[in-house]
């Protein structure tokens, strides 16, 4: 099946997750060089600058994994869809990418009916709630979902690919 060109959801996806990436990850990085310029040039610290890392890091991670998802770098064991005929493979994968959407939105349903109960858990120092972080986990099970979905729609809505050429990568050559 050919590979679809990114759609304004697609790119809306890509850009918010990149943002969040780019932007979680600059802060952290500032916080942590002037808290370790601050130990070693005036032997104090910032007393907040453990908190926001912490706070941001779970941003990164589910920035990342969205941005994963979309670009199908995760790891995939496909031999058996590959063993399965073209019409079988394209009613097996939809309904798997039904199935994973349906899980995505289960867990992103169940985190939104968790962040009262962790709203009320604060950060010792700068009293931030502990919702923050949670609601990272479910925007990222919810992008997750729309993902899924959307390749859903794409396996079903996709032209087969020729039967008699598979399209198997070559196997790389040992660099020596």
């Amino acid at each position: 099946m050919r590979a679809a060109e990114p759609g304004p959801v697609d790119r809306a996806i890509t850009a918010l997750c990149r943002v969040v990436l780019w932007l979680s990850t600059s802060v952290i990085f500032a916080i942590l060089v002037a808290n370790t310029v601050l130990r070693y040039a005036t032997g104090t610290s910032l007393q907040w600058a453990n908190e926001v890392p912490e706070l941001l890091f779970p941003w990164l991670v589910m920035a990342g994994v969205v941005l994963a998802a979309q670009h199908g770098a995760h790891i995939a064991t496909t031999f058996l869809m590959e063993a399965l005929p073209a019409v079988a493979r394209r009613i097996v994968a939809t309904l798997a990418w039904a199935v994973v959407a349906g899980l995505y939105a289960t867990l992103a349903g169940a985190t939104f009916r968790m962040l009262e109960i962790v709203h009320d858990e604060k950060s010792p120092i700068l009293q931030m709630p502990g919702s923050i972080t949670y609601a990272c986990v479910m925007g990222g099970m919810a992008l997750l979902a729309v993902l899924a979905l959307q390749s859903a729609w794409r396996v079903w809505h996709a032209r087969p690919t020729d039967e008699a050429t598979p399209a198997e990568p070559p196997v790389p050559a040992a660099h020596w």
